[in-house]
């Protein structure tokens, strides 16, 4: 399907990983919160402690991506990890800490009233939880997807069927994001299509390849070289294209043998 085609014929239900993965963060420390009676919780039955701490970090949660989203815009993830979570910390905290804050008295106070005075009590907390949170969102995302040649007999990556017609039976060297569409580089030249990269990823298991960096996944035999330069790596492909490898990238393809 070429860009050129209604946006309405690609719309699919998907789950992105980033998204999937802070979830998987905001239950985690939410369960930990719960079970070690943090901020005071001392004297409450567990099960009070998950009814509030499971939610409310699952709201986070959501809200985190959305401000991830914004961050990646202005952020290079890849070459300044700590001003991002830096950066995100202090976006996400704002409006959380009025969700805490309205939240933790409708939950405790049994006439579900809110006291403005106790507002500033949750900066602190929120903050620390929040830096926390956004520390090992940014930190766990160092480690690339990584797809594999389809076994024999296997049917074969479902991403093959989305090449446009003037490429159908090319051999697909790697997919490049722009925007809100896909650039698929092949032996016969490049096309676009509307689709995200994190649900062409699923999509491209059944042929060997990696992420190299959050625009770009390649094909491991499509390599042909690589060079170094102002601390990054650069892959060249066939056909002259040349994908950038991000630093959060760099160590794992080095040890899966990528160069």
């Amino acid at each position: 399907m070429s860009a050129s085609e209604p946006a309405q014929d690609v719309v699919r239900i998907s789950i992105d990983r980033g998204l999937l993965r802070g979830l998987v963060v905001a239950l985690a420390a939410g369960l930990l919160l719960a079970l070690t009676e943090a901020f005071g919780m001392s004297g409450t039955s567990l099960l009070f402690r998950l009814g509030y701490w499971l939610p409310l970090m699952l709201l986070g949660s959501l809200w985190g991506h959305l401000c991830s989203l914004l961050v990646e815009r202005y952020v290079d993830m890849d070459r300044r990890p700590l001003t991002a979570v830096v950066a995100l910390t202090l976006v996400m905290s704002g409006p959380l800490v009025f969700l805490v804050w309205a939240f933790t008295g409708w939950f405790f106070d049994q006439d579900r009233s809110v006291d403005l005075a106790r507002l500033p009590n949750f900066i602190g907390p929120v903050l620390v939880v929040t830096g926390t949170i956004s520390a090992l969102n940014v930190f766990l995302a160092r480690t690339p997807v990584q797809t594999h040649a389809a076994l024999p007999g296997a049917k074969p990556a479902r991403f093959i069927d989305r090449l446009p017609f003037k490429l159908k039976g090319a051999a697909i060297r790697a997919v490049q994001s722009e925007d809100h569409y896909l650039r698929i580089h092949t032996d016969r030249g490049s096309d676009l299509i509307l689709m995200r990269l994190s649900d062409a990823l699923t999509e491209l298991e059944g042929l060997e390849g990696a992420q190299t960096h959050r625009s770009w996944w390649v094909a491991r035999d499509a390599v042909r070289d690589v060079s170094r330069g102002d601390g990054r790596a650069t892959l060249t492909l066939q056909g002259g294209i040349e994908a950038p490898v991000s630093r959060r990238y760099a160590k794992a393809l080095r040890e899966a043998g990528w160069y």
